[in-house]
């Protein structure tokens, strides 16, 4: 169209209104009254419907909400329910298992073994029961041809190597003779021992260097622990009448037993136990110091060898030890088992800052008499707690057995299996963590060497295998798993083949397959899969 703008704004585009519409916007009645009373309703209309909409959606929420609220509670009731059906049947198995009575045959007597006969052919009259028994030599020092009932006789001496075979082990009566590859150490397996400051020893090294201490009676640990209880008793007696005894020694052993119980492991953190041995060791310097003014004691009485005589250089020569420096041992001693016990039963290698603890406090110069430690006080608990580690063995299915396995009672009643193979875990991995300490680097004396630790496996595997029990089996397993690669730095091939007959062979010679045996095979198991150590 002429005159037009070529471009238009876009509103001129745009449709029109419907006819309808315009014509109730210009419709004369559209400000009327009545107009208004419509559009009212007509919003009021709608403002109710969507009310009522509304209201629907919100009572639907209610009811999802409270359906969801229902089933939570039906689900929450369930298991509550299905817990204490659990319960009630537990607790009837247990009831039914108390209810048990089993009863115990006495033990039978000792066989007696044929008397040989003599040169001129007629057999002498049989010696009666409390007759001493010939000894057999073994080189430089004698054994009991007999050994109390339940103690196994180790079959190697650790501290004397030699390169001959060892001598024959005295058997029971009626016990049958074992095959030489089930002994640790048969067929000169010991004949080149690496020693624990790292040298080679020889049977004639062996011979020229300091003969060992004579073989300790096989009850003296017992009377050990029995003088540790009449040492509390004395100290009881002691602080009745000396106040500052009193006082102090109180104080002493919280602040000994607190320091123990916070030891926890490095994790590679240099110095973690740092404060907690300089307390342990500065106690121990207090109570040596004897500034509490207690009585004097002989310390022999808590040494499986006494001490006659002074030792040139020694620190402490004395005859007698300040009461509440002993006192403060037994205190120390009684805390590193608890520890062993209650921690690393059930997380073992929570043990080995107990060991380093032990081994470290234990060693201090200070704290030697007369050339030794007093590490005795120490092995008198583990005797009576662990007494498998010492060479005791037994049935577990037996009152006697039992006792000799060092299974608890508490409230006159046996522990539950579960917590004994608990604490055997726990005082297994003790022991090898106190034993397999390296000293190389430090000018201290070790005061429980490896050879030790030797021994004490051996008195294990050596055990006859009908007289195989699981609390040997946990035992030996604790002993070994994570000491495995210090055994072999001090021991080298040697510990090899005896890891062979702890993990390998003496479960294979276990009459019944429990979990406690098995447990001896994963381990083989374990150590050929992430450490490459091949046993079988």
């Amino acid at each position: 169209m002429a005159g037009s703008s070529p471009h238009r704004p876009p509103s001129y585009h745009r449709a029109s209104p419907s006819r309808s519409v315009l014509e109730e916007i210009i419709d004369d009645d559209r400000n009327s009254e009545a107009r208004h009373k419509y559009l009212l309703e007509a919003a009021k209309r709608e403002h109710d419907r969507i009310r009522e909409d509304a209201e629907r959606v919100y009572r639907e929420q209610l009811q999802r909400e409270e359906a969801q609220r229902l089933l939570a509670e039906r689900r929450k009731e369930e298991e509550r329910i299905k817990l204490e059906e659990q319960l009630a049947a537990e607790r009837t198995r247990l009831n039914a298992l108390r209810a048990t009575k089993v009863a115990i045959p006495p033990p039978l007597p000792e066989p007696q073994q044929p008397a040989p006969p003599t040169p001129n052919g007629t057999t002498p009259a049989p010696k009666s029961a409390n007759a001493r028994a010939p000894t057999q030599t073994n080189g430089a020092t004698s054994q009991p041809a007999t050994k109390p009932p339940g103690v196994a006789t180790p079959g190697l001496q650790v501290s004397k190597p030699s390169a001959q075979a060892p001598a024959a082990v005295p058997q029971k009566a009626a016990e049958p003779a074992r095959p030489a590859t089930s002994a640790l150490g048969v067929g000169g397996l010991l004949s080149n021992v690496p020693q624990p400051n790292g040298d080679t020893s020889t049977a004639e090294t062996s011979r020229s260097a300091a003969p060992p201490p004579a073989q300790p009676r096989p009850d003296r640990y017992s009377e050990i622990h029995k003088n540790l209880k009449n040492l509390r008793k004395f100290m009881a007696e002691q602080a009745k009448t000396n106040p500052i005894l009193k006082e102090r020694m109180g104080d002493m052993r919280r602040e000994l037993r607190k320091s123990v119980g916070q030891l926890t492991v490095s994790s590679g953190v240099a110095g973690v136990n740092r404060v907690q041995q300089q307390t342990i060791v500065k106690l121990m310097r207090e109570a040596l110091s004897n500034q509490v003014q207690s009585q004097l004691m002989d310390p022999n009485e808590f040494l499986l060898t006494p001490r006659k005589n002074p030792v040139e250089g020694a620190a402490h020569n004395e005859p007698m030890l300040p009461s509440v420096f002993l006192y403060l041992i037994n205190i120390f001693a009684k805390a590193a088992i608890s520890q062993f016990i209650n921690e690393a039963g059930a997380r073992p290698e929570t043990a080995d800052p107990i060991g380093v603890c032990v081994a470290a406090t234990l060693s201090e110069p200070d704290f030697l008499w007369r050339g030794g430690s007093m590490i005795d006080i120490l092995l008198a608990k583990f005797r009576i707690v662990c007494p498998v580690l010492f060479g005791y063995r037994g049935s577990e299915k037996t009152e006697q057995g039992r006792q000799r396995l060092g299974w608890w009672k508490e409230n006159g009643r046996w522990v539950t299996q579960q917590q004994h193979m608990d604490r055997m875990t726990g005082l297994g991995a003790g022991f090898a963590a106190i034993s397999l300490r390296k000293f190389m680097a430090v000018k201290k004396e070790n005061p429980y060497p490896p050879r030790h630790y030797w021994t004490a496996m051996a008195r294990i595997v050596n055990t006859p295998s009908a007289e195989i029990s699981d609390t040997q089996c946990v035992v030996l397993k604790s002993m070994v798993e994570n000491y495995e690669q210090k055994f072999i730095e001090f021991y080298g091939t040697a510990a090899l083949a005896a890891l062979r007959m702890a993990l390998v062979e003496f479960p294979a010679r276990a009459p019944q397959k429990t979990a406690a045996v098995n447990s001896l095979d994963v381990l083989a198991q374990l150590l050929k899969r992430d450490a490459g150590l091949v046993l079988g």
